[in-house]
């Protein structure tokens, strides 16, 4: 059984009885709520459990607030790209990156609301900040080490979602390809972030000094900003 109901402070609730369950659950996941009950479970027993948990999902939610849709009225605004999703009358989906804009063409009928299109949306911008990512960041980050006076051994391209970047202690640096959501100054900051942990592993003061040192004395400035940005 699977059901959805609508809350004033906490949207919409899916309520889902599973063989499995044994218990009743509560799980954020991208900003929506699922209720879970076992099977024979009582609908009035699991609102009442949400109700018990309002102000602790209502701070949940505040931490990782839902993702707005991709669809026609998106405004995205990549490091290299500007984000156009339009209607066609052709019968399947496709993308173009051209001068500057990613063009996604999606079937009149399209129902943006459905999870299968957002899944093949996203997969379609990740596919271009992916390759936006590759074509620039490596001769990027190579670029301001020689400027700065690091040395590193290699540079990857990830996908990862809960890292901008990394620096293992061999000097190897990684970096997501959803860095190529930012603008600029921030890709750099966070290139420059990495370089840094190739001198010092931690986020030690003397790290933070030599931040201040590559940029300027924006280091906390420049911190507090990239903390606004969510990864794809």
């Amino acid at each position: 059984m699977e059901k959805n109901i609508q809350d004033k402070d906490l949207g919409v609730i899916t309520l889902r009885t599973t063989p499995r369950a044994t218990r009743y659950t509560l799980k954020i996941s991208k900003g929506k709520i699922t209720a879970t009950m076992p099977p024979g479970g009582d609908e009035k027993r699991m609102i009442a459990f949400i109700m018990e948990n309002k102000a602790r999902l209502i701070k949940a939610l505040q931490k990782h607030p839902a993702r707005p849709l991709l669809d026609e009225r998106s405004e995205l605004q990549a490091t290299t790209f500007r984000l156009h999703i339009f209607r066609t009358e052709r019968s399947n989906f496709y993308m173009r990156l051209e001068d500057g804009v990613l063009h996604i063409a999606c079937p009149n009928e399209t129902r943006f609301e459905e999870e299968e299109v957002q899944s093949l949306l996203k997969s379609m911008l990740e596919k271009a900040l992916r390759h936006e990512a590759k074509r620039l960041l490596p001769e990027r980050i190579t670029l301001l080490a020689r400027q700065h006076g690091f040395m590193l051994t290699g540079v990857k391209i990830n996908n990862s979602k809960t890292h901008w970047g990394s620096c293992t202690v061999k000097k190897s640096i990684n970096l997501s390809q959803s860095l190529m959501l930012l603008p600029w100054h921030l890709v750099n900051y966070v290139l420059l972030h990495e370089l840094c942990h190739t001198i010092e592993m931690n986020h030690s003061e003397r790290f933070w000094k030599l931040m201040d040192k590559v940029t300027d004395n924006q280091a906390i400035r420049l911190r507090n900003e990239l903390k606004s940005y969510h990864m794809l």
